[in-house]
């Protein structure tokens, strides 16, 4: 697919429904009892890959335009699965279903594309493994696919070496079948999703500071759930809007959950033009309007405990910084290195490609801004946000710019594209 430089950006959009949030909506309506209603629910590969699975797993999933139905059988009323589950391209499927799974009395295997089965899986297994799980990488490499022995599982309180999402609500959702209450502390707090919902459904939480605990055997009721923009889906707009000079727009009913709010802290910090509108709440999610325009943005140091809330966004950030003037420099970011790609190495590759003067680090990039970006041959790796931080990005470089495999995008974001050509002036 290619691109070219854009005069300016106006309009209004709708993004898609938040990622995390319609993952979890399936995963515990399943765990629920009675018939859990979604709306706004992303049809994206990886949130369909999650209901294939539950569907496997003996519940009834019924999807049309407007809703998500989920019958849920309650905590104990999955089935042993038929068939080996297909995660296809999604992590979170793949981590959370295997705190599921694990309690189950049966036994699952389950794998995914060529990128899950090389994505690392030790991080879930080792912790599951002190609760009594048995788990097992049939390949013997701490990667998918996996052969999970469901059995009676303990309580316990995991330090997480990393601040994951993934790992924690994995964790969380074995508890709900452990003898004792689990605990997981982060060394930063992950974004927190799993934790409002499943407190929504009934389960009993406790969460101080990073730490979070569940208490095991909840009666989990099903519920209403209406699923708001994903800021990670809206990061490309506003970075787009940010970086076309004369660009202006209105992007509705975008989630801003503080755990996920770290694009917009940053942009801020960098000198955007961004106004929250019509802010509200739905069940403990807090969404908003962003009315976005065109800045002069200034380089920054990113790092620390705001990375958990922006990890997804992190190369829309480095595009970005090669807008601004100075030097932009990311740290703390080594999980980049571990999702649907090396996105630091990639990031790196490609932006180099356009003439970007950028290096990688161990845990990051260093971005010195303000050269002259040309269009360049991009190789999406398949990994659909490296995909949509460069067509954003080729918007506002001299020339073509052509991504390879660009239909990747189809993970998180089927419509992008004609959502991005409809605000084109």
């Amino acid at each position: 697919m290619k691109f070219t430089r854009a005069n300016a950006l106006k309009g209004t959009i709708t993004v898609p429904g938040d990622k995390s949030i319609s993952h979890r909506s399936v995963m515990f309506g399943a765990l629920a009892e009675g018939t859990t209603r979604v709306t706004n629910f992303l049809r994206g590969a990886d949130c369909l890959s999650t209901i294939s699975c539950f569907r496997k797993l003996g519940i009834e999933i019924e999807e049309s335009p407007q809703e998500i139905l989920i019958h849920g059988k309650g905590l104990h009323g999955l089935s042993a699965p038929s068939s080996i589950l297909d995660v296809g391209n999604s992590g979170t499927t793949t981590r959370l279903i295997c705190g599921i799974l694990a309690g189950q009395p049966f036994v699952s295997e389950l794998t995914g594309d060529d990128s899950i089965c090389s994505r690392p899986m030790k991080r879930i297994m080792d912790p599951l493994s002190r609760m009594g799980a048995r788990i097992e990488s049939l390949n013997h490499n701490g990667c998918a696919p996996l052969r999970i022995e469901g059995s009676s599982l303990h309580g316990i309180h995991y330090m997480s070496p990393v601040a994951s999402a993934q790992v924690k609500s994995c964790l969380l959702l074995a508890g709900l079948y452990a003898d004792s209450p689990t605990s997981v502390t982060e060394p930063s707090l992950s974004r927190n999703h799993s934790e409002i919902m499943l407190e929504r459904f009934g389960a009993r939480l406790d969460t101080r500071g990073t730490t979070a605990t569940i208490y095991p055997e909840p009666r989990l009721r099903a519920q209403e759930i209406h699923v708001p923009g994903d800021i990670s889906s809206a990061a490309y707009f506003i970075a787009a809007a940010l970086i076309v000079p004369g660009s202006e727009i209105l992007i509705k009913n975008v989630g801003i959950n503080p755990t996920r709010d770290g694009l917009l802290r940053v942009c801020r910090d960098m000198g955007a033009d961004i106004t929250l509108l019509n802010e509200c709440r739905d069940a403990g999610e807090p969404s908003a309007d962003l009315l976005v325009r065109s800045s002069a943005l200034h380089g920054m140091e990113v790092g620390g405990s705001i990375i958990p809330a922006l990890i997804d966004e992190l190369p829309v950030v480095a595009a970005l910084a090669c807008f601004a003037e100075g030097t932009t420099v990311i740290r703390d970011a080594q999980e980049l290195k571990v999702k649907e790609s090396n996105r630091i190495d990639v990031m790196v590759q490609n932006l180099s490609a356009m003439g970007a003067r950028i290096t990688a680090t161990d845990d990051g990039m260093v971005i010195e801004g303000g050269a002259p970006l040309n269009g360049a041959v991009i190789d999406s790796h398949l990994d659909h946000r490296i995909a949509m931080t460069f067509a954003v990005t080729a918007l506002a470089a001299g020339g073509e710019t052509q991504i390879l495999d660009a239909d990747c995008v189809r993970i998180s974001y089927p419509g992008f594209y004609e959502d991005l050509a409809s605000l084109i002036s």
